[in-house]
Formats: structure tokens, sequence, C-alpha cells
């Protein structure tokens, strides 16, 4: 059977859209195939999910309709030549942090289209939200590929390559936010006499609840706010000492600074 996709890297998140592909049947492993840098993740990777590893990908590409870049930005300027040549009319996408489409152009001119995409980390459990840009309006089958594989992570949304720093800032590291927040409640609970563990159980599990129910309920964050806060109880008192401390400027200027960072990064990619 022919490939049809090809992965340029097998780091994690390769692993969870191959794994999405296959587990959604969109694609069998023997329609697919990667390859790594100068690690064991792309043979561990196709021991694990039946996939074809390979050590030069260039061959894959006679078949395989689309090329996912899935390396370091580093290591995009090591591309071969004739990886570039070979993607002569293929569909790229690339999951590349900090990487503009202008630059992918120049390292893959001859390309039917390609897509930048900025996804997150939950994707590496279906559970990730990923922003997209082509470089030009896709065809409806092209639309249908790109789709196909970014469900794989979780949801998707397709925006301008100029919101893509701002969708960096806020759903790309946004989980590292959360992280740092659910660990800020356990060290409070702990200090408050908590045993660790509980305190851990308790902050993890708040967390996760909370997050399902904004999601299920429909309903925005500040009503569901409002109907666990009552007038001078327990969470009003807590919510004054963060409103006090100008909690939302403060997550906006840590937006700004990850945006900002990220602009950065573009230019000097």
């Amino acid at each position: 059977m022919p490939i049809e996709i090809a992965f340029l890297g097998a780091g994690r998140m390769a692993a969870a859209i191959i794994n999405g592909l296959i587990k959604n049947k969109h694609y069998t492993p023997a329609q697919i195939a990667c390859t790594c840098g100068d690690d064991p993740t792309g043979s561990v990777l196709a021991e694990a999910t039946g996939i074809t590893y390979l050590s030069e990908l260039t061959p894959a590409l006679k078949t395989a309709h689309t090329l996912v870049l899935a390396c370091k930005p580093q290591q995009l300027n090591q591309i071969d030549p004739s990886l570039a040549e070979a993607t002569k009319d293929k569909l790229i996408l690339s999951i590349l942090a900090g990487t503009p489409l202008k630059k992918l152009q120049s390292r893959f001119p001859s390309a039917r289209n390609i897509i930048r995409s900025m996804p997150n980390t939950p994707g590496q459990i279906g559970a990730g939200i990923t922003a997209y840009t082509p470089a030009q309006k896709l065809d409806l089958e092209d639309d249908q590929r790109v789709k196909t594989i970014l469900n794989a992570l979780g949801n998707y949304h397709q925006v301008e390559e100029s919101q893509l720093d701002a969708v960096t800032a806020l759903s790309g590291s946004g989980p590292a936010y959360l992280f740092e927040f659910t660990a800020a409640l356990r060290d409070a609970g702990t200090q408050l006499g908590l045993d660790p563990l509980l305190a851990h159980s308790l902050a993890l599990h708040t967390v996760h609840g909370a997050a399902a129910l904004l999601i299920q309920s429909e309903q925005d964050p500040e009503t569901l706010r409002d109907a666990v806060t009552s007038k001078g109880g327990t969470t009003a008192a807590a919510l004054a000492v963060l409103s006090d401390h100008d909690f939302r400027q403060l997550i906006q200027k840590a937006l700004h600074a990850a945006c900002d960072r990220s602009i950065q990064l573009a230019e000097e990619n």
C-alpha cells in the first residue's frame, strides 16, 4: 500500500497526530511514514504504531500527498535540498513554532500549498486546540485533509497569520499558565495545613472538573463564577483578593509578553 502522508519528525505531537489518524481510521499504518533526526524517536514510533520508518523521507514523497513538518524549528535549515525538491505539488502542514509562512515558502517553493499551524500540548491526548492558516485558499480536498490531520489533536480554527502570535500567547502557551495555577493552588492548600498529596489531588480535580463544567455547560466563565460566589462568602473573599491585585491585568501582561516574544522569534527565523 503506498505512503499517503509523511512526517518529518517523530516527537510527541507527531505521535499524537499519527495515533489519532490511525485510531479514527483515516489512514492505516501502512499509509504513513516518518523520519527523524539523530535520535531513536522515529524507529520507536514506527515500532509502537506499525507505520514505516525511513532514514530518508524523499522516496515516500513519490506517492504521499502530504508532508507534515514536525521537527524542531532549527532543523528546518538542515533539510536536504532533495527533500525540498520532492515536495513539488505536495501539501505541507507545519506545526513548527515561530516559523512564518514566508520562510516555509522559501524552503519549499514548489509545494502545492503550505499551512502554518499552532497546536498546543493537550493535543497529545486529543484534547488540544489548533489555529492554522494556509498560504493560499485550500481547495476542498486539501481542506478536508488539513482538518482530518488537525482533528487528530482535538479542535481547530482557521485564522489569519497575523493572529498566530496572539494564538501562541493564549492557547499555545496557555497550558503552562494553567499548570502554574494548579501548582499554586496545591502549594496554598499545603500552607493551610493540608497533606501535600491531598492538596495535589484537590487542586488537580478542581481544575479538571471546573474546565469540564465550563465546556459542558456552554455558559460563559463569569456566569459560572457568579453561580458559586455568595455575597459575603468564602469565594467572594478570595476573589476580592485577586481583584485587588489586578489578577486579570496580570494575565493580560503575561499574554502580551508571550505574544511579543512570538513575534521576535518569527523575525529571528
